[in-house]
């Protein structure tokens, strides 16, 4: 499971739809309705947001936002309902090893797009997250 803090416009099709899957799984580990990954490491930073639940439906409704701009028809009653969620922060550490992680991915599977992102030097955050200075998040496994 990969919760990526990138902005999902970085993902390839299979990215996209791999997060998308693995983060209902996660919004139903949340919720108590599947009874594994529920120690999964991603998930922990949800885990410690005041109201996990929303945070997760904000997380998923800009994924879900990012699949429709590029014509996606993912299925938006999935997504729990939420309040607004507050913004969560990642650190700078966080997003750089997550941008090299990706970056690997697409110049193997996507050239293409890996040649479009190659030469950006700070990448944006999924909209619920903030970048906040500081090394690898004690979540990450690498």
């Amino acid at each position: 499971m990969r919760l990526w803090s990138l902005h999902p416009r970085y993902l390839d099709p299979q990215g996209i739809v791999a997060l998308w899957r693995e983060t209902l799984l996660a919004q139903a580990v949340l919720r108590e309705q599947t009874r594994g990954y529920r120690n999964h490491p991603q998930l922990d930073r949800f885990k410690a947001h005041p109201a996990p639940l929303d945070a997760m439906s904000a997380y998923l409704q800009a994924i879900h936002a990012e699949a429709t701009a590029r014509g996606y028809h993912f299925d938006a009653s999935k997504i729990r309902p939420g309040a607004p969620a507050v913004p969560m922060t990642v650190t700078a550490g966080q997003m750089a090893y997550e941008w090299t992680h990706l970056m690997a991915k697409l110049q193997a599977r996507n050239p293409a797009l890996h040649e479009r992102w190659r030469t950006t030097t700070a990448p944006e955050a999924h909209p619920l997250l903030s970048v906040r200075p500081g090394d690898l998040e004690p979540w990450e496994r690498p």
